[in-house]
């Protein structure tokens, strides 16, 4: 089976909108598995195709996301699970879960579904539930919704319809006894999403490992740090998600610059 077409002749068949899309989707694969957010060749992040509304970039199934590159993607129907453009085949879960979200939410151009390890234990926990004991933690505890319902590997579409209504308008979603997703309009804001769960979910699990009592921060301090992490006025030009996401690409390039053809 082929996973990749020629770089070049589906890069000049492609619009520059439609190439960087996969350059940057090929990159927070390479990343994800370099922060150790993957899973043997299972989760799976997907984009939905610039200018389009009816079908989304897939890896091929089998493919590990160290091998990924911006030509391996194929263009899978939101509404049939065919593949509209490229080789290989569909993994199931992948369309069941990510599909009816890239349908139902505005937000959701960008789902990034992970069985990443610290936040997938949180989600074994009666109560999984990021705790506002730091700024991080402070700062997306308004984006985080919790599904408290695990229902099996997720092989109907109505999983993923179901999973939509739970993420509702927040951007980052607890999956009970399950993983972590992550929705955006970007690439960029999806993968900073991803980064600073895990990284919010290792530190209070570290902080739990003590056994001594979590610190609560106060209510008036939690109150003016969600304010103050909803106010975008301190920076001009790119968000802070956007440029966080241009120097993991610089690293990149540096280490393995194959990923953009």
């Amino acid at each position: 089976m082929q996973f990749r077409v020629s770089p070049t002749s589906l890069q000049d068949s492609s619009s520059a909108e439609e190439w960087q899309a996969r350059v940057d989707l090929a990159a927070a694969h390479r990343l994800a598995y370099i922060h150790g957010f993957s899973e043997g060749i299972f989760n799976h992040l997907t984009l939905v195709v610039p200018g389009r509304t009816d079908r989304y970039y897939q890896i091929p199934f089998g493919m590990h996301w160290s091998e990924v590159t911006a030509s391996s993607f194929m263009e899978v129907g939101i509404d049939d699970a065919e593949v509209k453009r490229g080789e290989g085949e569909v993994e199931r879960s992948c369309y069941c879960i990510h599909a009816p979200i890239h349908k139902a939410l505005p937000q959701a151009k960008a789902v990034f579904h992970t069985h990443m390890p610290y936040a997938s234990a949180l989600t074994r926990l009666e109560d999984p539930r990021i705790k506002e004991i730091g700024q991080t933690e402070v700062g997306l505890s308004e984006a985080i919704a919790y599904d408290d319902l695990y229902t099996g590997p997720a092989l109907d579409p109505e999983e993923g319809a179901r999973l939509a209504k739970v993420i509702g308008n927040k951007t980052i979603l607890f999956m009970a006894n399950h993983g972590i997703s992550t929705v955006g309009e970007t690439v960029a804001y999806a993968y900073d999403r991803l980064y600073y769960i895990e990284r919010a979910a290792q530190v209070q699990i570290y902080a739990m490992w003590t056994q001594q009592p979590l610190k609560q921060l106060p209510q008036h301090v939690v109150e003016k740090t969600k304010r103050d992490f909803r106010d975008d006025h301190l920076y001009n030009g790119p968000s802070p998600a956007q440029r966080h996401f241009d120097a993991l690409k610089r690293m990149l390039d540096r280490k393995e610059p194959d990923y953009a053809t």
